[in-house]
């Protein structure tokens, strides 16, 4: 059917743009109180966090949670 508007929010962001885009934002020390995960809180580098998020689902999916929040929030 067209005309469905099935567009998904994250459709050609990569992880790598949506983490950066965080850290430059938030800092690492505020993205590791905000989703506590240890490639956050312990010699962080967007290298080691993407291999982590790549790795671990239920990591990424709060990361992209929180840039979506973000996203939102900027809408308003």
């Amino acid at each position: 059917m067209t005309g469905q508007n099935n567009h998904d929010p994250l459709q050609g962001v990569t992880l790598k743009m949506i983490l950066s885009e965080l850290v430059g934002q938030h800092g690492w020390e505020e993205m590791g109180r905000n989703i506590e995960i240890r490639c956050f809180t312990h010699d962080p580098s967007i290298q080691s966090s993407l291999k982590f998020l790549r790795r671990t689902p239920w990591a990424r999916d709060k990361v992209e949670e929180m840039y979506l929040r973000g996203k939102l929030n900027d809408l308003s």
